[in-house]
């Protein structure tokens, strides 16, 4: 056999639970894993140096305006190789991704990011349940279940990996706990140069934040004030570049100014959802 022993102990282990993410699609809930978990469990596996993957095509399939945002999506075919001693294993995966924001260039080069990451993990679930192929079971008999005593314990204490992204979606940082991980958020908006990055970086993290309001919610936690925060902390950071004599907005002019500001109120209204548990 090409693996070693641990390498194939490795790919019969079951998926754990904790690893899962869900995600609401037309009504219907959706499992998955998350894209750099599966690559960092491709390099823990198979080792860095042992493993390559290559986009073969990709295609744009669609693109538009809607609601004052660019919208892209994509379609990608990849291929993963992986070295097992003398022989290597060649599998390929497809997938879609679609991207938003405030920019063409963003909006495609999101929607790339996600349909090769999608086709990266079609293609390594071909290898075991630790990529997700425990996914594909409706019963699920490939996934480790967590310990009702040790889930609420995560739960009371925020534990992570609470991961932080850059405003083109890379993980930029991995956080055991939730407020470690707001303040990274807190410190990436403090830093972005103009609305445009703010709004990306917001995008990329939204969802994290949501999860993070819901996990401390459920104990009524007094953390659970984190995710209003951090939206009051968004605004504050969107009013302080749009406001006048900003450095960053010195040579706009007047009607660019108003411009910001209408993009700033129907970003707002968007932000509803990030404040309440139901949403959730």
């Amino acid at each position: 056999m090409a693996f070693t022993e641990a390498q194939v102990k490795s790919l019969a282990a079951k998926l754990s639970a904790k690893r899962i993410k869900t995600r609401q699609a037309n009504g219907v809930t959706l499992a998955y894993v998350e894209g750099w978990h599966v690559i960092a469990e491709a390099n823990r596996i198979f080792g860095y140096d042992a493993w390559d993957r290559r986009t073969r095509t990709n295609s744009c399939v669609w693109t538009g305006t809607k609601g004052g945002f660019y919208h892209a999506a994509y379609t990608a075919k990849v291929r993963v190789s992986v070295r097992a001693g003398e022989i290597t294993i060649v599998r390929e995966g497809s997938g879609t991704g679609e991207g938003k924001a405030l920019s063409p260039g963003q909006a495609h080069e999101l929607a790339l990011k996600a349909a090769e990451t999608d086709a990266t993990k079609r293609a390594l679930a071909t290898f075991g349940n630790p990529f997700g192929l425990a996914l594909y079971d409706h019963e699920q008999a490939g996934v480790r279940k967590m310990r009702n005593g040790k889930a609420s314990s995560a739960k009371v204490l925020g534990a992570g990996p609470w991961i932080l992204r850059s405003a083109t979606g890379v993980v930029a940082e991995s956080f055991d706990k939730a407020d470690e991980f707001a303040e990274g958020l807190r410190e990436a908006m403090r830093g972005a140069q103009d609305i445009e990055l703010l709004f990306a970086i917001w995008e990329q993290n939204v969802e994290t934040v949501r999860d993070l309001n819901k996990c401390l919610k459920q104990d009524a936690l007094p953390r659970s004030g984190i995710a209003p925060q951090l939206v009051a902390h968004l605004k504050h950071c969107a009013s302080a570049l749009v406001k006048p004599g900003n450095a960053n907005d010195a040579s706009q002019g007047p009607k660019d100014g108003v411009a910001r500001g209408t993009q700033i109120e129907v970003y707002a209204q968007r932000l509803t959802r990030a404040r309440s548990p139901s949403a959730n």
